[in-house]
């Protein structure tokens, strides 16, 4: 196993991202799987397949989108690479000063430690900050917990001044508690307790879907801003892909715990290449009445990630169905430069090299 590692990250020194980037994180085969609970004594032990052997490479300095439909695997997935949830299969690796750092092999004490590289923006920003804290101490508590600071010292207070600046937070809001704030504002205090600690990644959990579009045009320039100031990386997951298409660099697209495809941005929208994808895109919203694209109807639910089905995953709502695709899983292939694919039929490019 040791032998595999060094072979994975000496070969992510040699890839580089669309724009020649250093790869930040190497995900090979993820698998995160959760119990079901049993109902009959002798029962067979089942397990929800929530992220299924997922194999990306996110690169430094990139905002990576991460879209699919409500419980397709992707909050899991970034939960997942904080370590929040033990993963249950894989490697999740961590590029760091030239180390290549196996978070899942990080004892807990120095995982701790590493976490202020790695941070979390939650969805909802009414529940993710403690009603019984001012704002001063929402974002100070990461700093104290990592030994940045003492608790007290006037020179932590003039640093969360200049947080609350950099994140449009006046700084007389420092004594306040959240239920004195808008959801706008709260997000931006959520956002300044993560970028406190000067992270290098960061996950943006639907960081904008519970706020008004007015709002989140806002929030959006404001997390642009500060990835170019303070040199980060995102994985943005979101359901919008509107939202995901202005601030991403590349997009990737899950479908039951898996990526069926993965493209720059706008090699993404302009040659789809997975009948998923296609559906998706054609879902969003136009205001051009000339503008006649398909409507692309998926039929049926999704299938359970209990016990999905066999071959390709999406064959049961596809509509270019073969009988391939009901008997094969699809290999991940390039279809084009930085442009990958899981599908034995894709709708645009030639299958070349397999990933």
């Amino acid at each position: 196993m040791q032998n595999e590692q060094v072979k994975a990250t000496t070969s992510a020194l040699d890839r580089k991202g669309p724009n020649g980037e250093n790869v930040l994180l190497e995900v090979r085969d993820l698998k995160q799987y959760f119990p079901v609970k049993k109902t009959k004594l002798r029962e067979e032990q089942r397990y929800v397949r929530a992220n299924d052997g997922i194999t990306i490479d996110i690169y430094e300095g990139e905002t990576f989108g991460l879209v699919g439909e409500s419980g397709c695997g992707k909050s899991t997935f970034g939960r997942t690479l904080l370590q929040l949830y033990p993963q249950t299969h894989g490697d999740v690796i961590y590029h760091k000063d030239g180390h290549a750092i196996d978070l899942k092999r990080l004892p807990k004490e120095e995982m701790r430690v590493l976490r202020k590289d790695l941070q979390l923006i939650f969805q909802d920003p009414y529940s993710s900050l403690n009603p019984r804290m001012t704002v001063g101490q929402i974002i100070g508590e990461g700093l104290t917990s990592h030994k940045l600071y003492k608790r007290g010292d006037p020179a932590m207070r003039d640093y969360i001044f200049k947080v609350m600046e950099e994140c449009g937070l006046d700084t007389y809001m420092f004594g306040r508690y959240p239920h004195q704030f808008s959801g706008g504002q709260r997000q931006r205090i959520g956002i300044a307790r993560s970028l406190a600690l000067q992270p290098r990644f960061v996950v943006c959990d639907e960081a904008v879907s519970a706020l008004d579009v007015s709002i989140q045009s806002q929030i959006l320039n404001l997390l642009s801003d500060l990835k170019e100031k303070q040199k980060l990386t995102y994985l943005f997951i979101t359901h919008d892909l509107s939202v995901v298409k202005y601030i991403s660099d590349r997009i990737g697209v899950m479908y039951l715990g898996n990526m069926v495809e993965l493209a720059p941005t706008e090699e993404l929208f302009d040659h789809t290449a997975h009948p998923y994808t296609e559906a998706l895109l054609s879902a969003i919203p136009v205001v051009d009445e000339n503008d006649k694209r398909e409507r692309i109807l998926l039929e049926g639910d999704i299938p359970s990630p209990v016990n999905p089905p066999k071959g390709c995953k999406f064959h049961t709502r596809c509509r270019y169905c073969q009988q391939k695709c009901t008997e094969e899983v699809p290999e991940w292939l390039e279809v084009g430069p930085h442009h990958y694919v899981a599908c034995h039929y894709p709708l645009h490019g030639t299958p070349a090299v397999q990933k």
